[in-house]
């Protein structure tokens, strides 16, 4: 009998995406699945047009608001899949992407064998989407892959892996303590757990980047920054049970001294917990530089205007192109697109 694979969607607010995000997992030419769909305690729509897809492959819960890592675990109590594919509730699949790789996964006849696939950017037109690949691109073992990770600050999305219930069980659930880098926690706790990891090209996952108060961005957000401490210190945790050689603590060490970007100078509590650790390892922090397109603000403004520009600059412009692809996404869809 082919593979069951449980599709679990976490959704919070996502009115606007979460129909296209559940049509894209119904759609998937797999065709053994089950979707499960946990709204979070949205304030919106999304349950009641989530609802409105529930049937016998596609079930549909809500919970009081607790984070978007307990949603994922209540999801994962609920599933029965062999395989699971998270997919959060504004992203997309390609058609084929499970498919693609349970041919792989097929293939090893080894469930601690991860499976990730290539991953896109888009906003709203999803033919738009930017393909971009890192040295994560390609088959590795699970200490390669986190050594380029950590020393070259890259990373898979969320979306682009596969992952055997056998994994996902030896990884334990999502830290529900992390209200930022909850994925890149929990993955990296997966990818300790594997034998390897395979890179299947042909699959692809497609990431919306959506407004800045998503999950991802940091900001000023004290609560967040807190979140990002602990899974740094996880990381480096995890990364040095598998080897604790000189080019994992090399590693670790510009793992740490790109995070600090986060946290200073304002969070000196901290940053002093990062040189402590940094030093732990055999490394010394630096204090991060700027962007060069914000560096010379410095002179003028101060360090603490200058980062603040550093981070609002880029979320004006990023709404700006929100705004021009959504008029381009409305005039496609009206039949006036170029």
């Amino acid at each position: 009998m082919k593979p069951l694979i449980s599709i679990l969607i976490p959704a919070y607010n996502a009115q606007e995406w979460v129909a296209d995000t559940i049509k894209s997992a119904a759609g998937q030419t797999w065709p053994r699945k089950e979707i499960i769909i946990v709204d979070d305690g949205s304030t919106d729509q999304t349950f009641t047009i989530a609802r409105q897809f529930g049937s016998k492959e596609v079930k549909v819960v809500t919970q009081q608001n607790q984070g978007a890592a307990a949603a994922r675990n209540k999801a994962f109590s609920l599933c029965q899949g062999d395989y699971i594919q998270w997919l959060d509730g504004d992203d997309l699949l390609a058609p084929d992407k499970i498919a693609q790789q349970i041919r792989v996964a097929e293939s090893c006849g080894n469930n601690r064998v991860l499976l990730s696939a290539a991953w896109g950017r888009f906003i709203y037109r999803v033919a738009r989407a930017q393909f971009v690949p890192t040295r994560l691109w390609c088959d590795l073992s699970p200490i390669e892959w986190l050594v380029r990770k950590m020393s070259e600050g890259i990373f898979m999305q969320t979306d682009s892996w596969l992952v055997s219930r056998e994994l996902c069980q030896a990884a334990g659930p999502w830290d529900t303590r992390l209200l930022s880098d909850d994925d890149g926690e929990y993955f990296c706790r997966v990818i300790s757990a594997s034998n390897r990891i395979r890179f299947v090209p042909e699959a692809q996952a497609l990431y919306r980047v959506t407004a800045p108060n998503r999950l991802s961005y940091v900001g000023l957000s004290e609560k967040k920054q807190d979140a990002l401490l602990l899974s740094s210190q996880l990381h480096v945790k995890y990364v040095q049970l598998l080897e604790d050689s000189d080019r994992v603590r090399t590693a670790c060490v510009r793992f740490l001294q790109d995070s600090l970007i986060y946290f200073y100078p304002e969070r000196s509590d901290i940053v002093a917990e990062l040189e402590t650790l940094a030093m732990r390892l055999g490394g010394r922090l630096k204090a991060p530089r700027l962007r060069w397109k914000y560096a010379w603000m410095k002179p003028l403004v101060g360090w603490d205007l200058a980062k603040r520009a550093q981070l609002v600059l880029p979320q004006l412009k990023a709404s700006l192109l929100r705004c021009w692809d959504r008029e381009m996404y409305k005039m496609e869809k009206s039949g006036f697109g170029l």
